[in-house]
């Protein structure tokens, strides 16, 4: 039974373990060690599902625990300390830097959205996925799947908006 249970869940692990890291990140609004939890714990469930999705769709299957997961975290109130891997006040190199304060930036931004809109926008725009598996992902009809990342890109516009506009 182990064995059989195991046939290509290793294989997907290891190909997908960084784009499914990716889109739990953006899930998390940027938490890098929630979304590692949150992928671990989405994978532990594939684990016991496996032999029923193994042949159909596992990602999917992956990225709809992903999302509820996500939606169900986000309703805690208090997550602790927030560990940093670096300290903020470090120079980086470059033309890197402003790739990275981009991306922190969009980050930031996403982590302000409810967690229904952020997760079809991520799902919608990062993962580049059609309406219909997003709305499979988030459980809810196509039109409104389609309003969540509607809403979502909408107010990440006015954030992302308000926060170049120059203080004066």
């Amino acid at each position: 039974m182990e064995r059989f249970r195991a046939d290509g869940f290793d294989e997907f692990v290891a190909a997908r373990w960084s784009a499914l890291l990716h889109v739990a990140r953006l899930l998390t609004g940027g938490d890098r060690q929630r979304a590692e939890d949150l992928v671990q714990e989405a994978l532990v469930k594939l684990w016991f599902a496996w032999p029923k999705v193994a042949e159909q769709a596992p990602e999917a299957y992956v990225r709809q625990v992903l999302v509820r997961m996500a939606a169900r975290s986000a309703r805690r109130r208090w997550w602790g300390e927030r560990p940093v891997g670096e300290l903020p006040d470090r120079p980086g190199p470059g033309d890197v830097s402003a790739v990275v304060a981009e991306r922190s930036r969009l980050e930031a931004a996403l982590a302000l959205l409810p967690p229904r809109q952020r997760a079809a926008v991520v799902l919608r725009y990062c993962e580049d996925l059609p309406e219909s598996q997003v709305a499979q992902a988030l459980g809810c009809p196509v039109g409104t799947a389609r309003s969540h990342a509607s809403r979502g890109v909408a107010r990440l516009r006015q954030i992302l908006s308000d926060s170049v506009r120059p203080v004066g």
